[in-house]
């Protein structure tokens, strides 16, 4: 057992509009990503039959549409999504955002994509 961090992470991965992502967990019952958003861009909107989620904001200002409402979530905050809720991350600002994402269980085939 040993300290993992993005730079000794089991995967580094791209997702959307030139977003990284590091796996720091990856087992069936629970994923730990670290995840950095360029300047405005937006993740799809989406939902997850089985996975809940917990997104805790490292730097920056995250806005979550989650069921139609839009939340904004200021560095040190972070928030629930549960099993079912449509959702997306946004980072409407001039600055890049970082958080973790916390999923249990894994997401791996459990994401559908919102028209």
């Amino acid at each position: 057992m040993k300290p993992v961090s993005k730079n000794n992470c089991l995967q580094h991965y791209t997702w959307g509009d030139n977003c990284d992502g590091w796996n720091l967990v990856a087992e069936d019952s629970l994923s730990v990503k670290q995840e950095r958003m360029p300047a405005k861009t937006a993740e799809a909107k989406h939902y997850h039959n089985q996975a809940q989620q917990f997104f805790y904001i490292l730097k920056g200002i995250a806005q979550f549409e989650i069921e139609g409402d839009h939340i904004d979530v200021v560095a040190g905050e972070g928030i629930h999504i549960k099993p079912g809720q449509r959702h997306r991350i946004l980072n409407n600002t001039d600055e890049e955002l970082e958080f973790l994402l916390c999923s249990q269980p894994s997401t791996i085939n459990d994401r559908i994509n919102c028209d």
